[in-house]
């Protein structure tokens, strides 16, 4: 049985940081190594996680609905992540 990764990512427009994890995670996601889930902040859903989660700034990165990042998508921790998936 093979565990796969949930990324939720709530972004917000003008942002690079948002731009970059969206282009980093939907090309994981293509590959089959985790679900993507983008939300925008202007959404019910964004207004929530971000009423949840009180980033300090964005994009707000959830692995399996729990706070992972904020920022820049650190990709060693994410790559990190994912080989503990594959473990298991």
């Amino acid at each position: 049985m093979t565990l796969t990764l949930t990324v939720t990512l709530p972004v917000t427009t003008g942002c690079n940081y948002c731009e970059d994890a969206r282009g980093e995670l939907a090309a994981r996601a293509d590959l089959g190594e985790l679900e993507l889930n983008v939300v925008s902040i202007d959404s019910e859903q964004g207004r929530a996680l971000q009423a949840t989660h009180r980033p300090s700034m964005f994009p707000l990165t959830l692995v399996d609905g729990k706070p992972f990042s904020v920022g820049r998508l650190p990709r060693r921790k994410l790559d990190r992540a994912l080989a503990r998936t594959e473990a298991h």
